[in-house]
């Protein structure tokens, strides 16, 4: 991989229970490319991931949810995992940040149970995506186009069914966010805690 994110800056939102290689695998190739990734969450401190049937590794937090702010970054990765995303689509705040990056144009990637975060934003009406088989009848409920293929790019989204599907997700993913826009922070519209 070359270094063609270099300066651009991603988020990557999880919470308690996010598919561990579903971060640690992505995060590793968009660091290699040249990426500052963050992980927001909106837990404090660490998160606790999952690994395959069983409790997996901390990760550090980053940036709180409540502090984080779209315009702050380039890109967002959702992680899948189940209870991450079940978590976070039911986060008034976690659907409003992924909510500010759809609206603003900005490139997402998620992967697996990732897209539910995406339905609850209102993300997926029009886009072709694919995700854990589980989601088809909520995708398609939604809006969106659901197939089942390793990797499909659509609109500003790559998404990918599973963890076997990372080394095509992480290529496409890496694509789609070199062309992203540099963020732009505006001035006078940060949050304050």
């Amino acid at each position: 991989m070359t270094n063609n994110l270099k300066g651009k800056k991603v988020a990557i939102l999880v919470t308690d229970g996010f598919e561990q290689v579903e971060l640690t695998e992505p995060r590793k190739a968009l660091q290699d490319a040249g990426a500052d990734t963050k992980v927001v969450s909106p837990a404090e401190g660490r998160v606790k991931g999952w690994n395959h049937k069983d409790w997996g590794d901390e990760i550090s937090v980053d940036v709180a949810l409540k502090s984080a702010e779209p315009e702050d970054f380039d890109a967002l990765l959702l992680p899948g995992g189940v209870m991450n995303p079940d978590h976070l689509r039911m986060d008034p705040d976690a659907v409003k940040f992924v909510r500010g990056f759809v609206d603003a144009g900005k490139p997402i990637a998620a992967i697996c149970h990732g897209p539910w975060t995406l339905i609850e934003a209102g993300a997926v009406q029009g886009r072709t995506l694919t995700s854990w088989p589980s989601l088809k009848t909520d995708i398609t409920n939604a809006g969106g186009n659901w197939v089942d293929q390793e990797v499909v790019t659509s609109r500003g989204l790559v998404t990918s069914r599973k963890p076997g599907d990372i080394p095509a997700f992480n290529s496409e993913m890496i694509s789609l966010f070199s062309q992203a826009a540099p963020a732009q922070k505006k001035p006078g519209l940060r949050k304050t805690a």
